[in-house]
């Protein structure tokens, strides 16, 4: 068998956890093995339905006192006896922030190799991986030696693909053993976001950097956002000089997004925001500056003043929807 360790919010898979359990399946059926869920924390029954379009033959429910809220330590001991009672060929999750530690942790107490943020995977005797190195900036192709292989996926690395006739999943429940000091670390409160679309799955980012100029100057990349119904990112500037939110950073240390649309407004495009945006669809770039990267990598560019270029695009806008 194969596992695919799938991520979700109290039930709700999103788009990159949908494209793990895809790819899992394809990989499964190139090893004539079977594509299996680990499924933890409040909420697991729910995100089963999910799965059933993409592939997935069976979903391990894992129900602990001490999995109720996120922990690494115990995720990745659940994970390891799982691997133990059922001698999985591979184990894969999304990298994400969560699906890197929690893996991490199994090859940690596996004493496995672990291969994070691929983005092509070719099965064989050993494993040839393609891997994000350096924050997006190269790809590496290495190949992997171990008895059981570990490794995630790179986000919106990977297609999504449905099946018309999926079959019910079969659920097997599971109730990992912990010593008392098992859990070293775990999350103890959350801080509620404002409301509005998710960055990470918006279909449209608009996002602001250096030549926004102040907090203030973001009330024009919120309106156009709002109109456009999507999400409002910035730079690592931005967060930086106070004006937005670490949790709005597109790039490296922020949040790596694949909208269909990303208006970038005043941001030069250094590498570590290129990582995080690379994967849009379409790239528009609002800057002065006509050789900045975003503008000569990006699919269209507008050089000129954001202050005057969104404004007339507002105005456009709304005229367009009669608003």
């Amino acid at each position: 068998m194969l596992f695919v360790v799938v991520e979700h919010d109290s039930g709700a898979v999103d788009e990159v956890g949908l494209e793990l359990a895809s790819t899992g399946r394809r990989i499964a059926t190139e090893l004539g093995v079977s594509p299996e869920a680990i499924l933890i924390g409040p909420g697991a029954n729910d995100a089963v339905a999910a799965l059933a379009a993409h592939g997935v033959d069976r979903a391990h429910v894992v129900e602990h006192p001490q999995l109720r809220s996120y922990s690494p330590d115990a995720y990745a001991a659940a994970i390891t006896q799982l691997m133990a009672a059922h001698e999985p060929e591979a184990v894969l999750a999304s990298g994400s922030e969560k699906g890197n530690e929690v893996l991490a942790h199994v090859a940690a107490r596996t004493d496995l190799p672990m291969a994070a943020n691929c983005t092509e995977v070719t099965t064989g005797d050993d494993w040839t991986l393609t891997r994000m190195r350096w924050g997006g900036s190269l790809l590496e192709e290495a190949q992997l030696h171990a008895p059981t292989k570990l490794l995630t996926l790179a986000p919106h690395a990977f297609e999504t693909a449905q099946l018309d006739d999926g079959d019910e999943v079969e659920v097997q429940r599971f109730e990992p053993q912990f010593d008392d000091g098992a859990t070293y670390a775990r999350v103890v409160d959350h801080e509620a976001r404002g409301g509005g679309v998710s960055l990470a799955s918006a279909p449209v980012v608009v996002s602001g950097g250096r030549g926004v100029g102040s907090a203030d100057g973001f009330a024009m990349v919120e309106e156009l956002a709002g109109l456009l119904s999507g999400a409002v990112g910035c730079s690592r500037v931005a967060t930086n000089n106070g004006w937005r939110s670490h949790s709005d950073q597109v790039g490296q240390t922020g949040t790596k997004i694949a909208p269909q649309l990303y208006i970038a407004c005043g941001i030069s495009g250094a590498t570590q925001h290129w990582v995080g945006c690379k994967d849009a669809k379409n790239i528009l770039a609002i800057n002065t500056d006509p050789e900045a990267p975003l503008v000569t990598r990006g699919n269209y560019a507008v050089i000129g003043n954001l202050h005057e270029v969104l404004p007339a695009v507002v105005a456009e806008v709304r005229r367009r929807k009669g608003v």
